[in-house]
């Protein structure tokens, strides 16, 4: 019996670990090809539709997205790869 509950044990405290180090983060991204208001909506959409994004704000005036994002679910690759394939390639701002 003492075999099952020790498994269980660091079955649960594993599984906390990991959650315990995600971390929520945000990242502006330079992105290009934005010249008409509709394309602020079009990036939006497609960071929104990466799994482990919490929250964008596109800027059409500054050219930026704002993007916060569970950094256990999303990556940067991911990020920029989303707006790029919408046709805004874009990379974090320097």
């Amino acid at each position: 019996m003492g075999k099952p509950l020790i498994a269980s044990v660091i079955a649960v405290s594993a599984l906390t670990s990991s959650a315990a180090l995600a971390a929520e983060r945000t990242v502006t991204l330079t992105v290009n090809n934005m010249y008409c208001v509709d394309c602020p909506y079009i990036v939006k959409k497609s960071l929104e539709s990466v799994p482990g994004v919490a929250k964008v704000a596109v800027s059409f005036k500054d050219k930026t997205a704002t993007v916060t994002y569970d950094d256990s679910k999303a990556d940067l690759k991911a990020l920029t790869t989303a707006t790029t394939n919408a046709g805004y390639p874009s990379a974090p701002q320097s």
